[in-house]
């Protein structure tokens, strides 16, 4: 059950939206995990939005903290722009003319051996000191963070033990960031809102002035970044019992929760640019 909004924190309902901002988007950056999905699979419903946003002129771009050999597939293979991947330590295009994959890093640095030693080391610790832990299973895949699962191929934690997590990663020094499901952590500096700019700059234009006709969709405090950075933020139902570990709060939220709530803010978009279609969600 989760718990209701505290008072002091209460993002708007994702009805108040103006309508001058869903018609004027561009650009529609969104989480995956317990954003675009829902009990750990994508429905057809949010597949079938991001065809009818790609319809309707929107770009769409994932940004996510999964792992660089996930965001290969997704940028080649789902109607997307790009995707950011591994909290912002890189990011993917795909021209589908050219049938090239145009890969961004933020470091050259990143997944050095030296560097995937002492991550390592790290995740080692986090196991033998916070039981029912494990490294997560999309690991191998990942270039150049670790993930610890806390939820998703283990029994689900409390917040309390993710707290435990949290407290030794920032003893170690590194960054880190918890999603729904994962703490991921690393070495180097970038975060989710650095990868989205420069996705931008490689659109072509200024990244601030390209930011105003953009809006971010989130659930979870890894996306705390972009609901800071984004004038425009939205976040799906379930970030309620997120709300009150948040400095910075997303402008609106959807009544639904995960992959409902998803398409409810992507039919607004659609819907304003007149290009709803029957059987959408």
């Amino acid at each position: 059950m989760i718990p209701p909004l505290p008072a002091s924190a209460r993002p708007a309902p994702l009805r108040e939206l103006p309508r001058a901002i869903r018609q004027g988007i561009v650009h529609l950056f969104t989480d995956i995990d317990d954003t675009l999905t829902a009990g750990g699979m994508l429905p057809a419903s949010s597949y079938s939005a991001l065809w009818d946003l790609a319809a309707a002129g929107i770009r769409v771009v994932a940004v996510t903290g999964r792992p660089a050999g996930w965001c290969d597939h997704i940028a080649r293979m789902w109607p997307v722009a790009g995707v950011v991947g591994e909290n912002g330590a890189f990011v993917y295009r795909y021209d589908r003319k050219s049938r090239r994959m145009h890969r961004l890093s933020a470091s050259a640095d990143i997944g050095a051996p030296d560097e995937r030693a002492a991550l390592a080391a790290i995740a080692a610790r986090v196991l033998r000191e916070v039981p029912g832990t494990a490294i997560a299973a999309d690991q191998p895949f990942r270039v150049a963070d670790f993930a610890i699962d806390f939820s998703e191929d283990v029994t689900p934690l409390p917040l309390s033990r993710v707290d435990e997590i949290c407290r030794i990663l920032d003893e170690e020094g590194v960054r880190f960031r918890v999603s729904s499901i994962h703490v991921n952590f690393w070495k180097g500096d970038f975060d989710k809102m650095g990868g989205v700019r420069r996705f931008l700059a490689e659109e072509g234009a200024d990244p601030d002035a390209m930011l105003q006709s953009a809006v971010f969709i989130g659930d979870s405090p890894n996306d705390e970044p972009l609901f800071a950075g984004f004038p425009h933020t939205i976040a799906v139902g379930n970030i309620r019992r997120f709300l009150t570990r948040l400095t910075h709060l997303p402008e609106y939220i959807a009544d639904q929760e995960s992959a409902d709530g998803f398409c409810a803010a992507a039919a607004l978009f659609i819907e304003a640019r007149g290009a709803l279609r029957m059987g959408s969600c």
